[in-house]
């Protein structure tokens, strides 16, 4: 591995609370059924925000609009070289589309209260699932602005792949 850049996994969460009770995926993972909030990957071009808002559509049929963060994670899987860095928002839910299709591997969504998923901690897809229930408990939050996103417009990658072998 010398030589070779360290790369985390950047992942963005949805904290949803609603009279009590969090927004949940059920996901297949690893051969496993696992809980865990709507989340996925950042995708190139793509800020924290839109990946939020993006994947709690795609995952639940929820549009989800961030309005502060819960925060910022960095996790190592116990039994694999990946480390993740994860960024949690909490904000509010603006519609349902029941009729979307849920993304691939995902099984259905969950509301559950603090105390349900607790029993289900074996469930859990990781340790970042209870822990950013519980820094949202606590009161913990942060403003949008502590993120800034110096973003260039996204290229799509067939014109880079010809600008560089023009250039090259």
């Amino acid at each position: 591995m010398l030589g070779m850049a360290w790369k985390p996994d950047v992942t963005v969460a949805a904290v949803v609370e609603r009279d009590g009770q969090f927004l949940f995926v059920e996901e297949r993972s690893g051969g496993r059924v696992v809980l865990n909030q709507p989340a996925g990957h950042l995708e190139r071009g793509e800020t924290l925000h839109d990946a939020v808002a993006r994947e709690t559509l795609e995952e639940t049929g929820w549009t989800f609009v961030p309005q502060q963060v819960v925060g910022i994670y960095l996790w190592q899987a116990e039994h694999s070289a990946k480390t993740f860095l994860r960024v949690a928002f909490c904000g509010r839910l603006q519609g349902h589309d029941p009729s979307r299709p849920l993304d691939h591997g995902i099984l259905r969504t969950r509301w559950l209260d603090r105390s349900q998923l607790a029993t289900l901690e074996a469930r859990h897809r990781s340790p970042l699932v209870a822990r950013c229930v519980d820094d949202y408990l606590a009161g913990t939050r942060y403003p949008l602005e502590l993120l800034t996103q110096l973003m260039r417009s996204a290229e799509p990658t067939i014109e880079l792949s010809t600008s560089v072998a023009a250039s090259g």
